[in-house]
């Protein structure tokens, strides 16, 4: 069973930034569309970011602007680079690999593989 392993995350002020990285198998990193999500208390688990293979980008409504996914292709990692935060950014953030996600990128069903998650606190 593939797991994915999520680091970056932590406590920080609002207006902050943090940075999320996702390491996967290298043939997972290689071959899979890999996306980004974010649960918080009390809500249902919602994507965040997206990037495929050719490193065409995704994102939510919510994070256009402040969020950027990229992939680092000397780490086989995917990256969240996350500023100017909001308190209603506080969540655990997942990463999730997808063989074919196609139109459903936003969808964590369409999900194969997902990490432990990392908890992420906006606030002062």
């Amino acid at each position: 069973q593939v797991q994915l392993v999520e680091s970056g995350g932590g406590l920080v002020q609002p207006g902050g930034s943090l940075r999320l990285s996702c390491a996967p198998p290298g043939r997972i990193f290689s071959t899979y569309f890999m996306g980004w999500f974010r649960q918080g208390p009390g809500k249902e688990r919602e994507f965040v970011a997206g990037i495929s293979v050719g490193e065409e980008s995704y994102y939510a409504d919510s994070v256009k602007g402040r969020f950027t996914i990229s992939r680092d292709n000397s780490k086989n990692a995917v990256v969240l680079q996350m500023n100017s935060l909001k308190s209603e950014d506080t969540a655990v953030y997942y990463c999730a690999a997808a063989f074919s996600a196609g139109d459903y990128y936003t969808l964590p069903s369409a999900y194969d593989y997902w990490g432990r998650g990392t908890q992420i606190t906006v606030s002062s």
